[in-house]
């Protein structure tokens, strides 16, 4: 992350899987973004690219690289370990809360599954899929 850079949210791997998947409200919510205040984790980076085509992987690239990019480091390891122990999350999603926690930033996602934000603050749903 750039040094004094001021974020505000980290967008889980959902909200950008929605969006390169045509899904509008995803497309929409990211349009409402000022992506020098957004990040995504390095969990969420592979996540993406694991996920698509090499002929798009450079387009994704780029899209990717206009956020700020977190690393995890010992200090976010241990915190999402304790998450993982307290909250039963599998680990991907405890170092996204770990890291949204440690920077005190919004955790951007769809996953109320493990993400309640009624239950946790740090947490935001910016849109919800009909079934």
């Amino acid at each position: 992350m750039e040094i004094g850079r001021i974020l505000d949210r980290l967008l889980d791997s959902v909200i950008l899987i929605d969006h390169l998947n045509g899904i509008s409200q995803a497309t929409e919510y990211l349009r409402t973004l000022t992506p020098e205040k957004t990040a995504i984790s390095v969990i969420t980076r592979a996540e993406i690219l694991v996920g698509v085509e090499i002929e798009t992987a450079e387009t994704v690239k780029q899209l990717l690289d206009q956020y700020a990019l977190l690393s995890i480091s010992g200090i976010i390891a241990d915190k999402a370990a304790e998450l993982r122990r307290v909250h039963g999350w599998k680990l991907p999603d405890a170092f996204q809360a770990a890291l949204a926690l440690h920077h005190n930033i919004k955790l951007i996602t769809r996953n109320t599954k493990d993400f309640d934000p009624g239950k946790h603050i740090f947490v935001e749903v910016p849109y919800k899929l009909n079934p």
